[in-house]
């Protein structure tokens, strides 16, 4: 198929751009490889992607025209988005980004899905939607109106937005609830990069919440193979919904959302303990309160993904860890 994906230059979108175009699937990439963090990272990430069957484009979401042509030359049947602007802490002082990337450029792609007729559309929300809610394991079947930081406000804009389109047009959407993705290749402001780099110069790390943390770490393989499958798994209306007990996680409409998690939160404590046995030396830990915007825990519910892709994910936090160090120690020629 024609695969039309964002954020290919971005941690998920490398991965996910591999496993598709070794499918042999043809990929057209796009991203904006913007400087929120290293940017040669995701020009190297580009460079591991040359392959006859990828083609990418370097442009904004933002960019409706941009956006409209590559639609009408390519031809995608499938659509997956995953480019945003990131981080909760970020969009504490830069709200404008996500306003730009994540509600109107998503409105571009949503725009753009319509009038080219495109079969599927799958994008990336956030596990940050579920916000205040203190329900354990997290459910798409929850509410979600309490968010509490502008970067999950545009992440449940876009399922509302996805919505619509489903209702309106017939557009099948997919929602993924990402919970905390680690692996090779990954974000250098998220923990396991920060806290790899800190205790590698024997620098401190910053434990927040007082190591009060819990999360549902996620491997990047298990969601690479989780979207690589409801690819085939177009959304569709649920019979059973209903107005007046309504699900928010379905809808009479082709709608759908998805928690994509490993539904075994880790301590933080526990974690940091991952790297150190890997790397074999000590953190030196300064403790921090619970930052804006942050949730002390994050576990997800996927009874509905393994019951609609029969798919579990199975990698273990020393064994992903492990597997994350390995690439960190290759790529920036640590000594250890």
């Amino acid at each position: 198929m024609n695969i039309l994906l964002t954020g290919s230059a971005g941690f998920i979108g490398y991965h996910l751009s591999r496993r598709l175009l070794n499918e042999g699937h043809k990929v057209i990439g796009i991203d904006n490889v913007n400087d929120y963090y290293d940017p040669q990272l995701k020009k190297d990430r580009l460079t591991q992607l040359n392959h006859n069957n990828f083609t990418f484009i370097k442009t904004d979401l933002e960019d409706t025209e941009t956006i409209n042509r590559v639609f009408k030359e390519y031809k995608p049947e499938i659509v997956i988005n995953l480019a945003a602007q990131a981080g909760v802490r970020y969009s504490l002082e830069n709200p404008y980004a996500y306003v730009n990337s994540n509600i109107v450029g998503f409105t571009n792609i949503l725009e753009a899905c319509r009038r080219n007729h495109v079969k599927h559309l799958i994008y990336a929300s956030s596990s940050s939607v579920y916000g205040a809610n203190e329900s354990k394991p997290f459910s798409t079947s929850d509410n979600i109106d309490h968010p509490l930081s502008l970067y999950a406000a545009t992440k449940k804009s876009n399922e509302l937005f996805a919505h619509t389109y489903s209702h309106l047009y017939g557009l099948p959407t997919t929602g993924l609830r990402f919970f905390t993705v680690y692996g090779p290749w990954g974000r250098p402001d998220m923990a396991l990069f920060l806290f790899t780099k800190a205790i590698v110069n024997n620098e401190p790390i910053n434990v927040f919440n007082h190591g009060n943390m819990m999360r549902d770490f996620t491997y990047v393989d298990d969601i690479v193979e989780s979207i690589t499958r409801l690819t085939k798994r177009t959304a569709k209306a649920n019979p059973e919904w209903s107005g007046m007990n309504p699900d928010p996680g379905s809808s009479y409409a082709p709608y759908k959302v998805y928690n994509i998690g490993n539904n075994s939160p880790v301590r933080l404590m526990d974690f940091i303990e991952a790297i150190e046995n890997r790397l074999g030396k000590t953190a030196k830990k300064n403790y921090l309160p619970l930052q804006a915007g942050d949730v002390p825990e994050t576990y997800a519910n996927v009874d509905d993904l393994y019951r609609d892709i029969d798919f579990q994910p199975e990698t273990s936090i020393q064994e992903g860890v492990n597997k994350f160090i390995d690439w960190y120690i290759e790529y920036y020629g640590v000594r250890l």
